[in-house]
C-alpha cells in the first residue's frame, strides 16, 4: 500500500507546472512540456515494462521504479533549472509507468483472487492521498519557506523508506509464464484478439478520458452556469478529487461484500444522475452534488477493470497489465475530442461525450463481465 502512495506522487506534476511556469516565466505551450514529459511514457514504456518484469520479477521491477522515482524527485531540489526539471519529470513518468505495470500484478501474489478488486481499490485510495496532499504540501512549503521543491525532497525520502521496507518483505511470486514463452511485443498485442481484453482496454481508455475531461472542463462549466470567475469554478476540481478519494475508500470495503460487476453497474447508474445534473441544471447545490457524485461513482472503475483482466488470464498477467496501463495514455485521446465538441457546440457537448463513455462502462458490466463471470 505504501508503494501506491509513491505511485500517486506523479500527480504532483499538475501543481508543479504552475510553480515552474511562474518561476521561469513560461508561456502556456512551453509549460505544457512538463506534463507531457510525464504521461508520454505510458504509451512508450508499458510493454517494455512487462518485458523487464518478466526477466527480473515483479518485486524487483517495483523496487527499481521506486528508486528511480526517489532520484528523479531529488534533482529539482538540488538543481532548479528548467532542463533538469524536464529530465526529472521524464524520469518520474518512466518510473511511474514501470511501477503501475508491475505493482498491480505483484499485489495479486499476496491477496486472494476474490479480494483483488477490493485491494486494488484501496491502493487507489492510498494513491489518491498522495495526489490530494501533494498540492497542499507544495503550497505550504512555498508560502512558509519560499521553496515549493521541498515537497519533492520529502516525497523522495518517503520513497526511499518505502523501497527499504519492500526489499525486506518476503513475497513469493508465482511463475506466470513457461520458460519457452517470454513477454514480447508480438505476444502482448496478440492478446487484443480476445474481445474481453480489447473491450477492457477501451474501458480503461474511457474511464481515464472521463477523469481527464472532468478535471479540464468542470471549472469552466461551473463558471459558465453560475457566472463565477474561473478561479472560483476551480473549486469544483477539489470537490471532484475529494469525492474520488472518499469513493475509493468506501469501495475498498464494499467490494469485499459485493461482486465487482454489480458494483460497476450501480456506479455507472449513479454517474448517469451526476451527468444529468451537470447538463440539465443551473442550481449551485445540484451542480456541486453532481460533480461529487461523478467523482465518487468513477473512483473504483479503474481497479475493477484491472482486477477483472488480471483474473481473466493469470498466466499472462504481466502482459495484460502492460496493455491496461497503455490505456492510461490512450485516454488522453478523448480530451481533444471533448475540446472540439465544446468549441463547436458548447460545453454541454463535452459532458454528453463523457456520459456516452459512462454508457460504455455500463455495457461492460451488463454484457461482458457478467457473461464471463470474472
Amino acid at each position: 500500500m505504501l508503494c501506491f502512495f509513491t505511485m500517486g506522487i506523479v500527480d504532483l506534476v499538475g501543481v508543479a507546472t504552475n510553480f515552474i511556469k511562474k518561476d521561469f516565466n513560461l508561456n502556456n505551450l512551453t509549460a505544457s512540456l512538463i506534463p507531457m514529459m510525464v504521461f508520454l511514457w505510458f504509451a512508450i514504456f508499458s510493454i517494455p515494462s512487462a518485458v523487464v518484469m518478466d526477466s527480473i520479477g515483479r518485486k524487483n521491477t517495483v523496487l527499481i521504479s521506486i528508486i528511480i522515482t526517489s532520484i528523479a524527485l531529488i534533482i529539482p531540489y538540488i538543481w532548479y533549472d528548467f532542463t533538469f526539471l524536464l529530465i526529472s519529470f521524464a524520469l518520474v513518468g518512466i518510473a511511474n509507468t514501470f511501477l503501475q505495470v508491475s505493482l498491480n500484478p505483484l499485489v495479486s501474489n499476496v491477496v486472494a483472487e476474490q479480494n483483488l478488486a477490493s485491494t486494488l481499490t484501496f491502493g487507489q485510495f492510498v494513491k489518491a492521498i498522495a495526489s490530494f496532499t501533494g498540492p497542499i504540501l507544495a503550497s505550504f512549503f512555498s508560502s512558509q519557506y519560499g521553496d515549493w521543491t521541498f515537497v519533492l525532497f520529502v516525497y523522495s525520502i518517503f520513497s526511499i523508506a518505502c523501497s527499504i521496507l519492500l526489499y525486506n518483505t518476503s513475497i513469493i511470486e508465482q511463475k506466470e509464464l513457461s520458460t519457452n514463452q517470454r513477454v514480447t511485443f508480438s505476444n502482448t498485442f496478440v492478446l487484443l484478439k480476445s474481445s474481453f481484453v480489447a473491450l477492457s482496454f477501451f474501458g480503461i481508455l474511457v474511464i481515464v478520458g472521463i477523469d481527464v475531461c472532468m478535471n479540464t472542463n468542470i471549472a469552466l462549466l461551473l463558471s459558465e452556469k453560475l457566472d463565477l470567475p474561473v478561479q472560483q469554478g476551480a473549486y469544483g476540481i477539489s470537490i471532484y478529487f475529494a469525492a474520488k478519494t472518499l469513493g475509493a475508500f468506501v469501495g475498498a470495503f464494499v467490494l469485499l461484500k459485493i461482486h465487482s460487476t454489480t458494483f460497476l453497474k450501480w456506479s455507472m447508474l449513479s454517474a448517469f444522475l451526476g451527468f444529468f445534473l451537470l447538463i440539465g441544471t443551473s442550481s449551485a447545490m445540484l451542480l456541486y452534488f453532481g460533480t461529487a457524485l461523478i467523482g465518487f461513482s468513477c473512483a473504483n472503475v479503474f481497479s475493477i477493470i484491472f482486477s477483472n483482466v488480471l483474473n481473466y488470464n493469470k498466466l499472462r498477467a504481466n502482459e495484460l497489465s502492460s496493455l491496461m496501463i497503455m490505456g492510461v495514455a490512450g485516454g488522453a485521446i478523448i480530451t481533444p475530442i471533448a475540446g472540439y465538441l465544446s468549441t463547436q457546440f458548447g460545453l454541454w457537448a463535452a459532458f454528453i461525450l463523457m456520459f456516452l463513455c459512462a454508457c460504455y462502462l455500463l455495457s461492460l458490466s451488463i454484457f461482458l463481465y457478467k457473461k464471463t463471470d470474472v
